[in-house]
């Protein structure tokens, strides 16, 4: 078969098309493609909810991909291990409570399994904006991210979700946007974003998934993201709470779906 250069275009755009429309009302929509992110989005979709990442990088993953100091190895602790084996990641015991795993494989696999389960993931789309309504985040505003970097004066557009997730990480690019524009009062101590403490991994690792919770109403937030929107300390390359932060908010959001 002789190969069409323009219908090979058209199939993309078609294709695409129809994807950013199904996905301008869903269920949750999650910034941040980070394995919190997907780890909540997977469970999401796998109970049957419509879920969509936008991620304003190329490549979703987060910062799993260079492991420690760009040695792609992560340590994962006991109670992520069962995350780990649902995914089908490999695992090994470095020793007691220490679990090492291939930093390419445990994020391709969470991205890929995420995919597989119904979730759409946008790349290249960044949230510059929320939709507020009755003092409730209620959506996103979107652009491309090559329009962000470029600084183009180009309009975005917007699209609604019943519950917004900051998955953003260190930088909680959302609520640093609600907490700017929108004059609602965040869900923590001071009403504001306290910041991200110095590493403390046996702390964090809990503190994490304690934080992974509402910020305000309509937007919850999980992944580095909650210790640095409720001032937890950072964790550095063990990578446990992460998916334990994840799968937690995505069955207290199903609760609220």
């Amino acid at each position: 078969m002789k190969l069409d250069d323009v219908k090979i275009s058209e199939a993309i755009i078609k294709s695409y098309h129809n994807k950013l429309l199904g996905a301008l009302d869903v269920d949750v929509a999650i910034v941040g493609a980070g394995p919190a992110g997907m780890t909540c989005a997977y469970y999401l979709a796998k109970n049957g909810k419509n879920v969509v990442i936008f991620e304003r990088k190329l490549s979703p993953g987060g910062g799993m991909w260079g492991g420690g100091i760009m040695f792609n190895e992560i340590v994962i602790q006991d109670k992520a291990r069962q995350i780990m084996d649902e995914f089908d990641i490999r695992s090994r015991l470095y020793e007691k409570g220490y679990y090492l795993a291939d930093s390419i494989e445990t994020i391709s696999t969470i991205c890929s399994k995420t995919v597989k389960a119904g979730v759409r993931i946008f790349n290249l789309l960044s949230a510059e904006d929320v939709m507020i309504r009755r003092n409730r985040i209620c959506g996103l505003v979107l652009n491309w991210t090559a329009v962000e970097m470029a600084n183009l004066h180009v309009d975005p557009i917007t699209m609604r979700a019943k519950f917004v997730v900051d998955a953003t990480g260190h930088a909680a690019e959302v609520a640093h946007i609600v907490e700017r524009k929108s004059g609602l009062k965040l869900k923590t101590k001071t009403g504001k974003i306290m910041g991200e403490q110095s590493m403390w991994a046996d702390v964090a690792e809990d503190t994490i998934v304690k934080n992974s919770k509402e910020v305000c109403p309509g937007l919850y937030t999980c992944g580095m993201c909650a210790n640095a929107i409720f001032g937890g300390p950072r964790m550095g390359p063990i990578f446990g709470g992460m998916l334990l932060s994840g799968k937690k908010l995505s069955y207290d959001l199903l609760k609220k779906l």
